[in-house]
C-alpha cells in the first residue's frame, strides 16, 4: 500500500483563499486546487491509496472547526483519507479534545508553530505532549527560511522532544528542517520514536544533500509526503527519485513505510 504522509484539503468554502495563502507564504504556485476531489484524484493517477491530511489551528478558536473538519474528512472517505487533528497551546479545554479526537477515531495531530504563533519549546506545549504519549501520532512542522534564532521549530527542538516523550511518536516534516536541512543532519540524530517525512525538500535539495538526508535515518523511519497541494503526486514522485537515485523498488518501499508507523 502506497502512502502520501503529508497533505492538506480545506473546506470547499476556503480552498481558494488557503491555496492563495500558500502560494504568499511559500512564494510558488500550488500545483493542487485545495479541495479533497482534487487531492484523491491526483493521488489515485499515481497509485497512492492513503493519504495523510493535515489541518492546523492558527487561533485557539479555530481548534474546534479545524477538527470537525478532520473528523468530517475521516467520516466520509474512510478507506483513503487517515485525517490529523490539531490544537493550540492557548485553547484551554485540550484535555476535553483530545478525549473527543478519540473518540472519533482521529490518529494523529499536527503542530505548525509558523502559522499558529508559537515555538516548538513552549512550555506550555509539554504537559499536552505528555498527554499525547501512546495515544497520538505528532507531525510537527520543522524548519524555516529564517535564521535559527529566530525560528520557532527547529531540528534541535525535535531532538530534544523526542529525547523527553520516548513513548510520543514523532513525524518531523520537511527531513525535520524545511530549508535549514545543514542542521538537520547535526542535530537530528535517528531515535527510536522519530520518523522524518519527505515533503518540501527535492524542490530545493540538491542531489548529494537529499542522498546525505537518506543515509541520515534508518530506511524504515521514512516516509513520502508532497505537501499537497504546493505539489503534484506525480511531479514529486519523478522529481525524488531522479534526485535520491532510489530504484523502482526502493521508492515503493518509502512510499509504503507508513504502513508500519500506523500499525
Amino acid at each position: 500500500m502506497l502512502f502520501d504522509i503529508h497533505t492538506h484539503a480545506f473546506h470547499p468554502k476556503i480552498a481558494r483563499k488557503a491555496v492563495e495563502h500558500l502560494n504568499r507564504a511559500y512564494n510558488l504556485a500550488c500545483e493542487g486546487d485545495g479541495t479533497i476531489a482534487h487531492l484523491l484524484e491526483q493521488e489515485s493517477a499515481v497509485g497512492i491509496e492513503k493519504m495523510v491530511l493535515l489541518c492546523a489551528a492558527t487561533t485557539p478558536s479555530q481548534v474546534i472547526p479545524a477538527n470537525n473538519y478532520a473528523m468530517e474528512l475521516q467520516r466520509s472517505h474512510p478507506e483513503h483519507v487517515i485525517a490529523f487533528g490539531t490544537f493550540h497551546p492557548e485553547y484551554a479545554r485540550w484535555e476535553e479534545e483530545l478525549e473527543r479526537l478519540e473518540r472519533n477515531n482521529i490518529r494523529g495531530i499536527k503542530l505548525h508553530p509558523d502559522f499558529q504563533g508559537f515555538r516548538l519549546d513552549d512550555p506550555r506545549l509539554m504537559p499536552i505532549l505528555d498527554a499525547c504519549q501512546d495515544r497520538f501520532i505528532l507531525l510537527f512542522h520543522v524548519g524555516s527560511r529564517r535564521p535559527l534564532a529566530e525560528c520557532p521549530s527547529t531540528p534541535y527542538m525535535v531532538a530534544r522532544l523526542a529525547a523527553a516523550f520516548p513513548r510520543l511518536s514523532i513525524v518531523a516534516a520537511h527531513f525535520g528542517g524545511y530549508r535549514m536541512w545543514e542542521h538537520t543532519l547535526k542535530g537530528l540524530p535517528p531515535s527510536e520514536n522519530l520518523w522524518c517525512d519527505t515533503s518540501s525538500t527535492s524542490p530545493y535539495a540538491s542531489p548529494e544533500l537529499l542522498k546525505a538526508l537518506l543515509a541520515r535515518f534508518p530506511r524504515e523511519r521514512l516516509l513520502f509526503g508532497t505537501d499537497w497541494p504546493l505539489y503534484s503526486p506525480d511531479k514529486e514522485i519523478r522529481r525524488f527519485q531522479e534526485k535520491s537515485g532510489l530504484s523502482d523498488s526502493r521508492m515503493a518501499d518509502l512510499m509504503g513505510n507508513a504502513l508500519h508507523l500506523f500499525a
